[in-house]
């Protein structure tokens, strides 16, 4: 191991030394050659994977020798499956799997007992998944929906969403997932801008529908999944056959069409981004699109039929999609959830999934959780997990293997809330802390990843290695794409920054979406001449060609749960607010909720405060620290929001409020006079520390029952 180690090492100095060499004319494939001897294990060695990267032999615009590729496979871009390579689109996944797996385990629900509650789990095995697609996708054939029809799924992960979106690959439809969390204007919206013939929808969804059907002229069909135990009757409307899940499946079975199999660069879906203003953008993703990114990241992975992955994060964003369009080409069973993500752990103790892929969000929660658990608990208690947790770490971070007896004391509790098989926690939608991404792997004793990745790339950008026990990065590039980091001058990133090469991450290859669905303006502001996707993420060169995420290159940013936030826009609508005079809303990856520093302002505060009888109306600061101050501009800002009919996750949940107004001559304004965000993101640092900590204590009050 020591070997390895040291050789890690010279491999780590290689590729970082080699950015600033340039292969004399002619040599170009020499260079690269060398760079990829050098990372090549010598005979009877341990190779310790960081997850790197090699520097492609390529001179940019830009005079930089600075396009990386993953180092397992550098020689060509993945654009298929190892194991069976003629798998080219999504109807090829499955008529595979279907295949070779076809007795084996794939969608599985929890039956519904006769008391209303949630029962064992029932499972369609992949040769009755694949029949069912056929039936609906003959269904849909049957009922003159066109070859290239755009099909929308308006519902919650289950069973049907999946056999929809399949009937859709292998009869040669466009999927197009809708949700709520758009709000019901961007549904309408969705549904006429993709002009969406059919809709599949659950019953609770159906009176979205219909109460907007006058002003959606293209649905032609609407299919219902029927709650047997509360079915309702389906309405008739002209114009608009509404027919149940179970009926058109029938139908399907009576009369059987053959598939009309796409060819790779036939679009498979348009999936909808909520974006930061205006009106969600329609990503278009082929199915080579969504080929090659799983068959890229999932090189070198173990994944069989005796996994199992649990599927409640949102089949309408590309995260989950992928976890699903994995499980389906390896054979694995996907259970959904019940519905209800407050009922998770329900569903994890009766589904004891091995694969669980999450958020930020839940894993802090999960973490807050089992340290206010140690926290409150006997002395002893303390003192063993304390005991268990550091030796576990000392002996990860020595790369030995922890004794197992701390497991048996501590941890197997613990890893019993998510299952107790669980072998693979994966991390995604936006940046989790290294602190708590190690908690994971101590904690839970298994492979915890973080990727990094957005719809526009087909999902994975970049990925960790699975033998990576580092953190604070989101590892090297999937295989079947380039990365390179641009620089931004405007904020002083650059590739020759030291120690790390900073810049705008850049990604191409065949993971690249083919553009957003009748916009081209917007297209071009992403996508270059080159075929390059400027990602308006700023990342750095960790040795070895490991990226880390440090920045946003505009005045956007994303929450934990994976929304994206334009500050300006929040900011604009809680200034008409009658007590604040400025106002900085802040918000970050690692959190979940918005906070605000708010100037107030001083000819309408004291005067409000002397009507509620404050003795102290007439002293500004003393009126900022007061309480009951705070929750009444509080209550205002959220009536202005909404007024203005911001989404949920757009709400400051907390205000602290300031007498001394921004300007230019305390630095906080620029000479257009806008906020300057880096600046008062360090002048108010403790301020919004100080408020992310009281939300954290409410968040855990009251404490509900878990194991956890």
């Amino acid at each position: 191991m020591d070997t390895a180690r040291r050789r890690l090492q010279v491999i780590e100095s290689h590729v970082l030394e080699s950015r600033s060499k340039s292969p004399s004319e002619g040599n170009e494939e020499q260079f690269e050659q060398q760079q990829l001897l050098a990372l090549q294990p010598t005979a009877g060695e341990v190779y310790v994977s960081d997850g790197y990267s090699v520097i492609l032999p390529e001179k940019l615009k830009t005079g930089e020798w600075n396009v990386y590729r993953s180092a397992r496979y550098p020689l060509q871009l993945v654009e298929k499956f190892e194991d069976y390579p003629e798998v080219r689109t999504l109807h090829d996944n499955l008529a595979n799997s279907a295949r070779v797996y076809e007795d084996c385990k794939y969608l599985g629900a929890r039956v519904r007992r006769e008391d209303g509650s949630a029962g064992e789990y029932k499972w369609m095995t992949y040769g009755e998944v694949g029949a069912a697609r056929s039936a609906i996708g003959s269904a849909l054939v049957k009922h003159g929906i066109p070859k290239g029809s755009c099909v929308g799924l308006y519902m919650i992960n289950r069973p049907e969403w999946v056999i929809v979106e399949q009937a859709c690959n292998s009869y040669s439809y466009v999927s197009v997932p809708l949700y709520d969390t758009l709000g019901a204007d961007a549904v309408q919206y969705i549904i006429n801008h993709a002009e969406i013939n059919a809709v599949f929808c659950t019953q609770d969804k159906l009176q979205t529908i219909l109460s907007c059907l006058s002003e959606l002229p293209t649905i032609r069909l609407i299919g219902v999944i029927v709650d047997e135990r509360n079915a309702l009757p389906l309405p008739s409307i002209s114009g608009v056959e509404i027919l149940s899940f179970r009926s058109l499946e029938a139908e399907g079975i009576a009369h059987p069409s053959p598939f009309v199999p796409p060819a790779p660069e036939d679009t498979a879906t348009l999936c909808y981004t909520s974006g930061t203003t205006g009106t969600p953008k329609g990503v278009v993703l082929t199915h080579r699109n969504l080929i090659t990114s799983c068959a890229g990241y999932t090189r070198g992975q173990q994944v069989s039929t005796n996994d199992v992955h649990v599927s409640y994060l949102p089949l309408a964003h590309i995260y989950e999609r992928m976890n699903v369009i994995t499980a389906c080409h390896y054979g694995c069973g996907v259970g959904f959830y019940q519905g209800d993500v407050l009922k998770l752990l329900e569903d994890l103790e009766a589904l004891k999934p091995t694969m669980f892929s999450s958020v930020p969000r839940l894993y802090n929660r999960i973490y807050d959780r089992i340290n206010s658990t140690v926290k409150g608990s006997s002395g002893l208690k303390q003192w063993i997990f304390n005991a268990a947790y550091n030796a576990k770490k000392e002996a990860l971070a020595r790369g030995k293997t922890p004794s197992p007896i701390w497991d048996r004391l501590v941890f197997n509790k613990i890893k019993s809330t998510l299952g107790g098989r669980t072998r693979i926690l994966a991390s995604g939608a936006s940046p989790i802390s290294p602190e708590v991404l190690d908690f994971l792997r101590i904690c839970f004793g298994c492979q915890v990843t973080e990727g990094y990745g957005m719809t526009e790339t087909s999902c994975v950008i970049t990925n960790c290695d699975k033998e990576d026990l580092t953190s604070g990065h989101v590892g090297s590039p999937n295989p079947a794409c380039e990365v390179k980091l641009v620089d931004v001058p405007e904020m002083e990133y650059t590739s020759r920054d030291k120690p790390y090469p900073r810049g705008e991450i850049c990604v191409r290859g065949p993971i690249i979406f083919q553009g957003y669905y009748k916009d081209e303006v917007q297209t071009r502001e992403v996508l270059d001449d080159e075929g390059w996707l400027h990602t308006g993420d700023i990342g750095l060169w960790l040795p070895g060609g490991r990226l880390k995420i440090i920045d946003r290159k505009k005045n956007i940013f994303k929450l934990a749960q994976g929304e994206y936030i334009a500050p300006e826009k929040i900011e604009n609508v809680y200034v008409r607010s009658q007590f604040i005079a400025q106002i900085f809303v802040y918000g970050d990856s690692f959190n979940a909720n918005l906070v605000a520093i708010a100037v107030v302002d001083p000819d309408v505060l004291p005067g409000w405060a002397k009507a509620k009888g404050f003795k102290h109306y007439d002293d500004l600061e003393k009126l900022c620290r007061d309480p009951q101050v705070k929750e009444a501009v509080l209550n205002d800002m959220n009536e202005m929001a909404r007024t203005a009919q911001l989404r949920g996750f757009e709400f400051a949940k907390a205000v602290t409020l300031i007498p001394e107004a921004f300007s230019v001559e305390n630095g906080l304004l620029t000479p257009s006079l806008k906020v300057k965000r880096p600046t008062a993101k360090a002048r108010f640092a403790q301020a919004i520390s100080d408020m992310y900590a009281e939300l954290a204590v409410k968040e855990t009050l009251p404490q509900t029952k878990s194991s956890l």
